[in-house]
């Protein structure tokens, strides 16, 4: 594979993928992380983008927050916004429900980026064992970590994540999804 290009949201998950894509890919692995300024701005770009890098070569990711909205309907959206635009092997990814469900995922990579004694015991506690359900993350992670912000303290918290033992189903089906098309190579 060439280029791997990954068409992102926001710029707080870039300083996550910054910190984890490293970690996770194959050594040789060139990726390129391009962060809008919230939905609208990602799903008015990815025409543009993807018709612009035609090149088979380049696999393109789309990553997006569900912020409550329905997953289903969101996926297939963004999904029809790269087939139009050509480029039917591109992956799309949803975050359920927002970033700081990745986060609430992984306990004790939050106690450690912030130095919060205890907070990794946490994580059996009912509504951690399976944070993607939670439909208010931010404030959750706020309350539990009263210094997180989201740039500085996304990247905090990506240098001590774990995704084998993040409890994040949608960070499991990303990573995976991601592990995919690395294997498959370029298109075409």
């Amino acid at each position: 594979m060439s280029l791997l290009v990954f068409l992102l949201e926001e710029r707080s998950i870039k300083e996550v993928l910054n910190v984890l894509l490293p970690r996770i890919l194959p050594e040789g692995t060139d990726f390129k992380l391009i962060a809008h300024e919230g939905k609208s701005d990602l799903e008015k770009s990815i025409p543009r983008k993807l018709r612009a890098w035609q090149d088979p070569a380049v696999r393109f990711v789309v990553v997006r927050d569900c912020d409550n909205d329905d997953c289903h309907m969101v996926k297939r959206r963004l999904r029809d916004l790269c087939e139009t635009s050509g480029r039917r092997d591109s992956l799309v990814r949803i975050v359920c429900n927002e970033l700081e469900s990745w986060f609430l995922g992984d306990l004790l990579a939050v106690e450690k980026a912030f130095q919060l004694k205890g907070l990794a015991a946490k994580q059996e506690k009912r509504k951690y064992r399976d944070p993607d359900r939670l439909k208010n993350a931010k404030q959750e992670l706020k309350k539990i970590a009263p210094r997180f912000q989201a740039l500085r303290g996304s990247r905090a918290v990506a240098h001590h994540m774990d995704p084998e033992r993040n409890r994040s189903h949608s960070l499991r089906v990303f990573l995976e999804g991601v592990a995919r098309i690395v294997s498959q190579g370029p298109s075409g």
